[in-house]
C-alpha cells in the first residue's frame, strides 16, 4: 500500500509540472503539446484537391467496382441506392497510397476508412452514411447538393429551364 501510494504521488507530481516549451518554437505556430500529427503540406494540398475534384467524394479500400472491404462496399452500395450521380461523383483507393490513407484520417479527423465528403465537407464514415441513409438525412443533403441523376422529368425541366434563360 505504501508503494503505491507512493507512485501515485510520484505520478500526480510529475503529471503537474507545467510543460516548457521548445526554444525554437515558431511565432506563428502554437506548440501543441499533445498533438502528434506528421501530415505534410504536400499530403494536405494533395487530398484538399482530391475532395474538391467532385461534389461528392468517397476515400475507401479499393474501387466502386471492386471495393476491398464491407464498409467501403456498403458505402458505394448506399451512394448507388441514393442515385447519387457517376458525373458527380469520385472515389479514391486509399490502398494504393499508405500516405494518403494515413493522411486522410489526420485530415479529417476520423480514424476509419470509408470517409465521404460532400460539397468539400466531411460527412462520416460507413456508420454515418447507413444512419443517414435510414432515417432521410442523406437523400435530402445530396437532392439540396443537386447531386443526384435526373430522371426524365427532371432532364426535361432543366431543358425547358435553360431554352427560357
Amino acid at each position: 500500500m505504501l508503494t503505491r501510494t507512493l507512485f501515485s504521488r510520484q505520478l500526480f507530481a510529475a503529471a503537474s509540472r507545467p510543460a516548457v516549451a521548445p526554444k525554437a518554437a515558431s511565432a506563428f505556430r502554437p506548440v501543441l503539446f499533445y498533438q502528434n500529427r506528421f501530415l505534410s503540406d504536400a499530403t494536405r494540398q494533395a487530398i484538399d484537391k482530391a475532395v474538391a475534384s467532385a461534389p461528392v467524394v468517397l476515400f475507401m479500400k479499393g474501387t466502386p467496382e471492386t471495393p476491398q472491404c464491407g464498409f467501403s462496399r456498403a458505402s458505394i452500395q448506399v451512394l448507388g441506392l441514393q442515385g447519387v450521380d457517376p458525373n458527380k461523383f469520385a472515389a479514391f483507393n486509399v490502398l494504393e497510397d499508405q500516405e494518403l490513407r494515413q493522411g486522410i484520417k489526420e485530415y479529417s479527423d476520423w480514424p476509419t476508412i470509408p470517409q465521404l465528403y460532400i460539397d468539400k465537407e466531411f460527412v462520416g464514415g460507413c456508420d454515418i452514411i447507413v444512419s443517414m441513409h435510414q432515417n432521410g438525412e442523406l437523400a435530402k443533403l445530396l437532392e439540396e447538393k443537386d447531386v443526384l441523376v435526373k430522371g426524365e422529368e427532371g432532364a426535361a425541366e432543366e431543358q425547358a429551364s435553360e431554352k427560357k434563360e
